[in-house]
Parts: C-alpha cells; sequence; structure tokens
C-alpha cells in the first residue's frame, strides 16, 4: 500500500513539472504586463494582437507551414512504403534495413544538424534554403510516421491483397483498392504527427535554415528583448494549443482503425 501512494506521489510530481511551463504560458500571454513575473497584473489580448502586425512573423509562419506540409507529406508516403515493406513482405536483411530507417529515431538531433550542413554545404555545395530544411526534415519525420503506420500495417492480413489480385486486381490497385482504405486512420495519425514536429523544430532548422526564418528560429531570436516576451509566449500559447490538437484528432484516428481491425488498444500514439 505504502508503495502504491509512493508511485502515485511520484506520478503527480512529475506531471506538475512536466505541464507546469505549458500552464504557465497563457497566464503570462493574458498579462497586460511587460515583465514575466508575478504578481499578475491585469488580463488583456495586447500581445496576441501584436502578433498581427508583424510581417516578419508571417512570413516565419508561412515559411515553417510550407516546410510542415511538404515534411508530413513526403514522410508520411515513405513511411508507408517502409511500413507495408515491412510488415507485408519478406526479403533478406529486413530486419537490418527498418533498422536503418528508424536510426535517426536514437541519434542526437545537433550530431545529425552539424553532419547534414557539413553534407549539404560542402560536400552537394548546396547552400542553406528552404529546400535543405525539408529534406532534413523529412529523415528525422519518417521514423515517426513509420512507428505509426507499422501498427496498422501489422494488423492486417496479407491475404487481403493476394485475393484482390486472384479477382483480376494489379498490385498497385490491390494496394489502392483494399489496403489503403483499410490503413487510412493511421496515415492520417502519421501526417499529424510529422508536421507538428516538423513545425517545432528547431535545431536542425537552426543550422540549415541559412536566409529563411522558421517559426522556431524566429522566437529564438525574440528572446534577445527582454520587451518581446510576452509576444513569445502569446506565440508559444496558439502553438501549444495547436499541437494538443492536432494530437488528439491523431490519436482519434489510430483508435479508430485499431477498433476498425478488431484489435484491443492497449499503448498510446507511438
Amino acid at each position: 500500500m505504502t508503495r502504491g501512494w509512493g508511485l502515485r506521489i511520484y506520478a503527480l510530481i512529475y506531471l506538475v513539472f512536466l505541464f507546469a511551463p505549458i500552464i504557465l504560458l497563457p497566464l503570462f500571454a493574458f498579462n497586460s504586463g511587460k515583465i514575466i513575473a508575478f504578481p499578475l497584473q491585469g488580463f488583456s489580448t495586447t500581445w496576441f494582437e501584436e502578433l498581427w502586425t508583424r510581417t516578419t512573423l508571417h512570413q516565419a509562419v508561412q515559411n515553417s507551414l510550407i516546410i510542415a506540409v511538404s515534411v508530413a507529406t513526403l514522410s508520411t508516403v515513405l513511411g508507408i512504403c517502409a511500413a507495408r515493406a515491412g510488415a507485408l513482405d519478406d526479403y533478406p536483411f529486413k530486419g537490418s534495413m527498418i533498422g536503418l530507417v528508424m536510426l535517426p529515431l536514437v541519434l542526437p538531433e545537433i550530431i545529425l544538424a552539424v553532419a547534414l550542413l557539413v553534407i549539404i554545404s560542402k560536400v552537394l555545395g548546396i547552400s542553406p534554403s528552404l529546400w535543405t530544411i525539408i529534406m532534413a526534415h523529412v529523415l528525422i519525420c519518417t521514423p515517426y510516421a513509420t512507428a505509426i503506420l507499422n501498427g496498422a500495417f501489422q494488423n492486417l492480413d496479407k491475404s487481403f491483397e493476394e485475393a484482390a489480385m486472384d479477382l483480376g486486381e494489379s498490385r498497385w490497385g490491390a494496394f489502392r483498392l483494399v489496403t489503403l482504405p483499410l490503413v487510412m486512420p493511421g496515415i492520417i495519425s502519421a501526417f499529424l504527427i510529422a508536421f507538428i514536429i516538423s513545425l517545432d523544430e528547431f535545431i536542425i532548422a537552426f543550422f540549415l535554415s541559412g536566409n529563411v526564418t522558421t517559426m522556431p528560429v524566429y522566437i529564438w531570436g525574440l528572446r534577445r528583448q527582454s520587451d518581446d516576451l510576452p509576444i513569445i509566449m502569446a506565440l508559444g500559447t496558439i502553438l501549444v494549443t495547436l499541437s494538443i490538437a492536432l494530437l488528439i484528432i491523431a490519436e482519434f484516428f489510430r483508435r479508430r482503425g485499431m477498433r476498425r481491425a478488431g484489435i484491443k488498444d492497449t499503448g498510446g500514439l507511438l
């Protein structure tokens, strides 16, 4: 009994430590004062209104959305290919190849960013730009998409495609008409997760952005001026709200896919 209470207290302290900064974001975002400290001076939406007047922020948001949508699309397509090959096909060194696809998950992001910068600028001779960020983000988001889609494809019976081909469909037709509709909830979840990861990613974008400013890099630049800290809080509040909403949608579609496959849900998104 004592041990059970100890675990509960530990879990409570852990959750408070984890979510306290997120709870503080909207408190200071709606505070009228410029100083990030208690006591609060009063309710105000000034800092949210300030976001609409900053053209540099608008350009950074546009760049981040272009990158995130592109990365989510490419990562999901590559994740579909990797997950299908890993779950429904047998071939030599399959485990090793899937391990290589998932390798960016365990690599330190700062090391990966420096390595990509050297390869792109020194080896390939490409100047850092929007496209270099997209390529790098695809590298780190594809494992996440693959991990989510692995569960969707592993719940399928490969005989479904074989039966469709026996009835006259081509391999592509069987995959498009039979398999894709069954794994569509997983595809939507993978797309949303890749979108969130790319939208919030800072380290690789900082190294590979060149003259292009993304939203996380823009926020990093704002920290140099204390008067801009409330604007960071307001922007952070919007980003956290958006991320939570997209995660809820992704989890909804993941659970929907599990129910359609008739499988008991025993875990979370990843």
